[in-house]
């Protein structure tokens, strides 16, 4: 059985397989079909490969020298689905983007600084590109320090996130409906993309209190009122039939709680997240920032540093806002990563398939 070099790595609140992308097939089918074999996929126990058995714990980021002038690496978003046969390429993330420049480095993409080192990241996903900042003291990786983020237990190396060019990135602009609210069944929401699609509503508007556990979101009523959002959502902000897919997020915001500048409760698209992804933070707080979405009638937002509530604690983020023209100058986020194990991982054989 011919095994695949793979670097195992939490990056921010997710965890995931990295590979080069000259270890995996060039053809989409068979990366594809390869993928799932390894991560163990459709299982939702994923028992028989590597993933976790959750989709913020089963994510494949897939990682090239970079094709364009203005980027180190190319980065490619993967994310197996757990009990379909399915592997979609619709979204960035911004977690797993979290550990792209240190498997660039560990893997000899970009050459090291002596203290630290930028690795500029052309996510693929979505054509923009991202600054990844982050220790390499010696010219080696530091994953060691004393960043601490929540939803990770301990603390590690940050990794400084910078991001240009990411409005509008799967539905071609800020605010594909061109409205700050629309109304889908009955309710409320904004439709909004800096990074990543999402639909936003009011928790109350669905009569939760903002508040709950992930357990009590996982309630049929809310995942049925979920669902029926995001599908129409879909199709208003130009993302077709996206039943079998992962985009848009929907985020459920009410008032802060905890001195942050907005609550949050999002569905990963139906599965309730115990915190909140990089970018559907980065675009859920760009609409805390616009008057006139539901985001900003609930937030508390106190210049352009935000604080993000979220089950398991917050996520800090910064978005640089032009609000007369509803444009993003620019948008940043702390994160952490750590290399978890280096070797080589074994698909299913065909025959066992």
């Amino acid at each position: 059985m011919t095994g695949v070099p793979c670097l195992l790595m939490r990056g921010g609140t997710s965890k995931g397989a990295y590979f080069l992308a000259a270890d995996l097939p060039t053809d989409p089918a068979e990366r594809d079909d390869l993928l799932l074999q390894i991560v163990g996929s459709p299982d939702p126990r994923q028992i028989d490969g590597i993933g976790g058995g959750h989709p913020l714990t089963t994510k494949v980021a897939v990682v090239a020298p970079s094709t364009r002038p203005d980027a180190d690496v190319d980065y490619l978003f993967l994310q197996p689905a757990l009990e379909t046969a399915t592997v979609s390429d619709r979204q960035n993330c911004g977690n797993i983007l979290a550990g792209v420049g240190p498997f660039a480095v560990e893997r000899g993409l970009v050459a090291p600084g002596p203290a630290s080192t930028t690795v500029r990241v052309h996510m693929v996903n979505s054509g923009s590109v991202a600054a990844a900042t982050f220790p390499t003291p010696g010219g080696t990786v530091a994953y060691d320090g004393g960043t601490a983020i929540s939803g990770v237990p301990g603390t590690a190396a940050p990794v400084r996130l910078d991001f240009t060019g990411t409005e509008g990135s799967a539905c071609g602009a800020l605010l594909p409906t061109g409205n700050r609210r629309d109304v889908i069944d009955g309710i409320e929401v904004t439709c909004i993309d800096n990074g990543m699609p999402v639909v936003i509503a009011a928790a109350a508007d669905l009569g939760l209190t903002g508040a709950e556990t992930v357990d009590e979101l996982t309630a049929p009523d809310v995942t049925r009122r979920v669902q029926s959002l995001r599908v129409q959502a879909g199709e208003l902000m130009g993302l077709g039939d996206v039943r079998g897919t992962s985009v848009p997020k929907t985020t459920l915001v009410s008032a802060p709680r905890a001195g942050g500048t907005l609550a949050t409760r999002t569905f990963i698209p139906l599965e309730p997240h115990t915190s909140i992804g990089v970018l559907g933070a980065i675009t859920v707080g760009t609409a805390a920032l616009l008057a006139g979405t539901t985001a900003h009638a609930v937030a508390r937002p106190a210049g352009d540093r935000l604080s993000v509530e979220h089950p398991t604690g917050t996520l800090e983020v910064s978005v640089e806002l032009d609000a007369a023209s509803a444009r993003v100058l620019r948008s940043g986020v702390i994160r952490t990563a750590r290399k978890l194990f280096d070797g080589t991982v074994f698909p299913r054989s065909q025959e066992s398939a």
